[in-house]
């Protein structure tokens, strides 16, 4: 769609430039039948340079393409008025530009918010505790928990305070869908306080954008999609379903952070050899899940009983399974996962995560480069 609206564009900017040319003598534009004056040959020209800018500051994914834009629309339709006899049909083109940087705007928009309130969460989080994990600081855990940790190789490393992460996936929004939609995302999360925030691009029917924002803040939980980052699809919060899955997310996603298992939120209690269950209590929300591993204390899955919408009467069993496991920053966690609900109809496998990027510690909120532009 941003080829299309470049070319578009690019076009657009051409025929005025045209019109620029008929002032001043230099080449005859049949198109407009009447004579143009050099001071109207000047606004034919100012137009045609800020159509230009427009196309390469969209070329470049410029945030603030919209500006430039929605000023060279405003001169366009000026001139359109103007000539309107010869020229009306250039309303059609100026409608779907103007309405091009009304999602630029709404996306940009979108964005700042998210910034604001990652900027928000780094600043609460409580980067001082530094402590070094040792042995002893796993002894009142499960065995099979303390296995985990030690495999996975925090011990004599920081606590990790908060962790920012990138991700690829692949998304079916329903279960009868067929094909996967491909999307990008970024993460944050801090520990002290735990909380996270998460935001998702991908395409709905391979055509139209999707933006989504998922938070857990204060214990209280958040989950948007926008279509176009304008129209609301779904906007659930201020609800104790939507609290209590938004932190049992939190729970799952810890395997990204073992040493967050450590944090007086979290209890843990033994049900096998091979898995234990972890209740975490926050500011009034409360919520638990059974991880699972294997014989060497690998993290094979988390499983739930969450609330897939705030309508649910009841909770439907949530899986997320590790597909692969790699050692990141000194650190094994799974990179590669799965995440499926277990419906009447059968397992509805939905989202496929790849962690391209992860960083521990990290003393300034760092910004992706496919998501937020300057």
């Amino acid at each position: 769609m941003r080829i299309v609206l470049t070319i578009l564009i690019a076009l657009h900017g051409v025929i005025h430039f045209f019109g620029f040319l008929k002032a001043f003598g230099i080449s005859e534009f049949n198109a407009i039948s009447h004579s143009i004056t050099k001071a109207f040959g000047i606004v034919w020209l100012l137009t045609f340079v800020l159509f230009a800018i427009t196309v390469v500051l969209l070329i470049a994914q410029y945030n603030y393409w919209w500006i430039i834009g929605i000023v060279g629309v405003i001169l366009s339709q000026f001139l359109i008025i103007n000539y309107w006899v010869d020229a009306k049909f250039g309303t059609i083109a100026n409608v779907i530009i103007l309405l091009a940087t009304i999602i630029g705007y709404s996306s940009f928009n979108f964005k700042e918010k998210i910034k604001g309130e990652r900027i928000t969460q780094f600043e609460n989080s409580q980067l001082k505790n530094q402590n070094i994990v040792t042995g002893k600081s796993l002894l009142d855990l499960p065995v099979n928990v303390q296995k985990w940790l030690s495999n996975s190789g925090i011990i004599d490393k920081k606590l990790i305070s908060n962790v920012y992460l990138t991700q690829e996936l692949q998304l079916k929004l329903k279960p009868e869908q067929t094909t996967w939609n491909n999307g990008t995302a970024e993460q944050y999360f801090t520990i002290q306080p735990p909380a996270f925030n998460w935001n998702i691009n991908t395409e709905m029917n391979s055509i139209l954008s999707v933006a989504g924002r998922d938070k857990f803040e204060d214990g209280k939980g958040e989950m948007t999609i926008k279509l176009l980052s304008i129209i609301p699809v779904a906007n659930a919060k201020n609800d104790e379903k939507v609290n209590q899955a938004t932190l049992q997310r939190y729970l799952a996603e810890i395997v990204w952070f073992p040493s967050a298992s450590l944090s007086e939120y979290i209890k843990w209690e033994a049900i096998n050899d091979n898995s234990a269950r972890a209740t975490m209590e926050y500011n009034g929300t409360k919520g638990s899940g059974v991880f699972h591993f294997d014989i060497d204390g690998n993290f094979e899955k988390f499983v739930a009983m969450r609330y897939q919408d705030s309508n649910d009467a009841e909770p439907t069993e949530w899986t997320v399974t590790a597909t692969k496991t790699e050692e990141r920053n000194g650190i094994k966690i799974p990179v590669e996962c799965e995440a499926s609900w277990e419906l009447e109809s059968g397992k509805w496998t939905w989202l496929k995560l790849k962690i391209t990027d992860i960083k521990y510690n990290v003393v300034e909120m760092p910004v992706a480069n496919n998501t937020h532009k300057k």
